[in-house]
């Protein structure tokens, strides 16, 4: 097949692409920079936000399928189905499991009891439109350079679905890690571990939370299926891991990896250091399904779990954030919390 990816050069781009070319598809990648390291793959330099503009250049490439990784808000969408409807046959655009209400009822903009488990792709979205407040989506954008301050998922959502003329994909993604993960979610727990913390704390409420999760090659080869797969014409997709692991059995498991000799301590949520406690209602957890994916597309993970918190851990060792927020590692704080409690 002939794939036009957009954004693809990135955390899940790159995987994603060289997955697809490995594959023998034919694949161009639409992005800002010329990469080296994208080797023989075609690519389109161009502005993500003026697209209509290349519009020679992608009738030229001729795609089958366009691939589209930075949709960040509705008009983006939009503009990607006017752009492409008479040049491609169908888009795969990502979304995010933040569409859910469930997602809403943790963040607490969403009024109401807790949402049911598990989280299918028919579950309720939020009637919230707005989920993150101002300041988070800044930190986002500076995380993520194709975020936008409009951002929604949910309108993106639509815009591609609600299309009669475009067949769309959408795949609602978890929280991605692996090699390149830009938000270094590892990074907190093993920079303790590495500072020689003989106890790490944890909040009763996070410790028992359960939220989806997806390593990163994994979640390129579910979008590659849904890519080169003409039955997910029309269809949403959950990709996520499963069983999902409360987050007090997935640190174990991380620090399980560095043999680590330490011992995590749960702690009433009242009694740990404000820069631990996380804000939102801990109580909703986001239990997802990915039944649909696997038995529509037979999807099944390419990497299995030790392999792929070992290769995580590596690349974390080797790349550490360019800015670490000391207040997030105010030891001083756990290591007094952490006496009221002997």
């Amino acid at each position: 097949m002939r794939i036009l990816v957009i954004g693809g050069n990135g955390f899940i781009g790159s995987p994603l692409v060289r997955e697809l070319h490995d594959s023998g598809h034919q694949v161009a990648v639409f992005h800002r920079r010329r990469d080296a390291g994208l080797g023989e793959v075609e690519q389109i330099q161009g502005d993500r936000n003026r697209l209509v503009e290349y519009r020679n250049e992608f009738r030229r490439f001729a795609p089958e399928v366009i691939v589209d990784l930075i949709l960040s808000w509705g008009e983006q969408a939009r503009e990607l189905t006017r752009t492409v409807r008479d040049i491609a046959g169908r888009v795969v655009v990502i979304s995010s499991m933040d569409v859910y209400r469930a997602w809403g009822v943790l963040h607490g903009v969403e009024p109401g009891p807790l949402e049911p488990l598990p989280v299918t792709e028919d579950s309720p979205l939020r009637t919230a439109r707005q989920l993150y407040p101002p300041e988070t989506v800044q930190m986002m954008k500076s995380v993520f350079s194709w975020l936008g301050d409009r951002y929604d998922k949910l309108a993106v959502e639509e815009a591609i679905m609600d299309d009669l003329q475009l067949p769309g994909t959408v795949l609602r993604l978890p929280m991605v890690y692996g090699p390149g993960d830009p938000l270094h979610r590892f990074f907190p727990l093993l920079k303790r571990i590495a500072d020689g913390r003989s106890s790490i704390l944890l909040p009763d409420d996070f410790a028992a939370w359960r939220g989806p999760r997806g390593y990163v090659d994994n979640v390129a080869h579910a979008i590659a299926m849904a890519a080169t797969c003409d039955r997910a014409a029309g269809r949403i997709y959950n990709v996520c891991e499963e069983p999902t692991s409360p987050e007090l059995e997935w640190q174990r498991k991380i620090a399980g990896q560095t043999r680590w000799a330490g011992r995590f301590v749960v702690l009433p949520r009242e009694h740990v250091p404000k820069h631990l406690l996380l804000p939102g209602n801990a109580a909703q957890h986001v239990v997802a399904s990915s039944e649909r994916i696997r038995s529509e597309l037979g999807y099944r993970e390419l990497v299995e779990s030790d392999e792929k918190i070992r290769r995580t851990i590596a690349w974390e060792q080797q790349n550490p954030p360019n800015t670490i927020p000391t207040q997030q590692f105010d030891y001083a704080a756990e290591d007094a919390a952490l006496a009221r409690t002997a």
